[in-house]
């Protein structure tokens, strides 16, 4: 672990950031506390969408289409 102040870390972003995929982790330092922690960014897979289809069965079919229920949702504001 690499502790590296503020304008260093300017100067050297490339070679922090080369550090940071090789592994390493860099601590940005501001006025001798630590600020900030540079870490890899792990790769996540995509899970998608949970199935909806039970909840979909579960309400009930509108009376009203989408567009006369907001036509009516904004008429009766007072605008």
């Amino acid at each position: 672990m690499e502790k590296v102040g503020v304008r260093e870390a300017r100067e050297r972003l490339s070679q922090l950031l080369d550090a940071v995929e090789a592994g390493e982790e860099v601590i940005l330092v501001r006025r001798g506390k630590p600020a900030a922690r540079l870490t890899a960014v792990r790769a996540t897979r995509w899970k998608g969408f949970p199935d909806r289809a039970p909840l979909r069965a579960l309400v009930p079919p509108s009376v009203t289409s989408a567009s006369e229920t907001v036509r009516m949702l904004r008429d009766g504001e007072r605008f």
